[in-house]
């Protein structure tokens, strides 16, 4: 084999994405004056532009940040030291979005899971009707869970937070789902939605977003835990002048301009679609490999992606390094318990039909090279599907 890999790099992890070339031409462009006109026009196109693509008409606020930092901004402009916040185990991110509002001082309570399933809404209610107190103050949940290929029922989360007659906020990480899968911010209720650029925005990592309802910054006002870069109110009150309170990401939001032109031309519902569509072709590959999902739930498969389990006594991480090595394509490893037991196919942000059947042969043709029993014709198997004829 060439030292030196040859053709396109195929980057199917499940994020950072592919990023079209107009949005890569975009944040190359000279940098502009955050404080004068231009800016202006291009802030006042952004901040209006982004609400639709989370289905809300309240402020959605920018920050220069990875995802990371829209979970802590989420957290630290509604709670107070010792806040008791109640969240579900679905995979590695909801196990990281805990351990961030622990170190924020919070008393995070984790409902256990499988991390084959979405959340299970009737558990969140039972704990909720159990808190006669309302000790809970928000529950935060991953809407699509990025380790395991698994996307929860929102609305029924919703349904079961109201059933409790529980004031808790919800918060939800659409940080791999945004622009990927059906989200209504202020249809489904979320008090605070969180995202990130990299995924489904089709942009490079660098900005987070935190979507914000009413109640949540009525519970800002009273909210004590310190908060100074992440404060909602300030860029808020920045935001209605289209400025910034700090200097901003300006040629990320560049790019993030262009991005919106491309979901806003292509049509939001045309994008689901387009995730669907291929998200069902893969899974149809995997199902005839002879592969298991490592999502267990045919109602919860994700859009985004597919975590792929490898039969026991093979190593997920191995295959990986010889798809990488012979295909020039980057797969997702498998995190936490899965570990070199899952590999991840990202399917979400730019990319067409024709990707997704190359994203195919690449997988098939690392499983052949690695000698891991399969069987053959998965290309076939997702043609069916892309072709509509399965």
């Amino acid at each position: 084999m060439p030292s030196v890999a040859t053709g396109r790099h195929f980057l199917q992890i499940p994020g950072p994405t592919n990023c079209p070339l107009p949005v890569l031409e975009a944040i190359a462009r000279p940098t502009i004056d955050h404080r004068g006109p231009e800016f202006k026009r291009l802030a006042g196109t952004v901040l209006e532009g982004i609400r639709p693509i989370f289905g809300t008409r309240e402020p959605v606020v920018i920050f220069p940040a990875s995802g990371t930092g829209a979970w802590e901004a989420a957290l630290v402009n509604t709670l107070s030291p010792g806040d008791h916040v109640l969240m579900f185990e679905t995979g590695w991110f909801a196990s990281l979005w805990r351990k961030l509002a622990e170190r924020l001082g919070l008393k995070a309570e984790i409902l256990p899971g499988d991390w084959r399933g979405g959340v299970d809404a009737a558990a969140i209610e039972e704990r909720l009707r159990a808190d006669r107190g309302h000790a809970i103050k928000a529950v935060c949940v991953v809407h699509n869970e990025t380790s395991t290929g698994v996307a929860s029922d929102i609305p029924a989360l919703r349904k079961a937070i109201d059933a409790a007659g529980h004031p808790a906020l919800m918060m939800v990480d659409t940080i791999s789902s945004l622009a990927s899968i059906e989200y209504d911010h202020d249809g489904w209720g979320v008090d605070v939605t969180v995202a990130g650029s990299q995924k489904g925005l089709m942009l490079p990592p660098g900005l987070s977003f935190n979507a914000v309802s009413a109640k949540a910054r009525s519970a800002s006002a009273r909210a004590r835990l310190p908060r100074a870069f992440w404060d909602w109110e300030d860029m808020i009150a920045a935001n209605a002048s289209n400025v910034f309170p700090y200097t901003p990401a300006t040629n990320m939001l560049q790019g993030l301009k262009v991005a919106i032109e491309l979901l806003q031309a292509e049509g939001i519902d045309n994008v689901f679609a387009r995730h669907e569509r291929a998200a069902r072709a893969t899974r149809a590959a995997v199902a005839h490999w002879g592969f298991e999902t490592q999502c267990a739930d045919p109602a919860r498969h994700s859009a985004s992606l597919t975590a792929v389990r490898l039969p026991e006594g093979h190593s997920a991480d191995a295959l990986r390094e010889t798809i990488l090595e012979r295909a020039n394509m980057s797969l997702g490893n498998g995190l936490g318990p899965l570990a070199d037991r899952v590999f991840r196919i990202g399917h979400l942000g730019d990319f067409s039909d024709a990707s997704v059947t190359g994203t195919i042969a690449g997988v098939e043709l690392g499983l052949k090279q690695a000698g891991i029993p399969h069987h053959g014709g998965g290309v076939e198997a997702a043609l069916g599907i892309l072709a509509g004829n399965a």
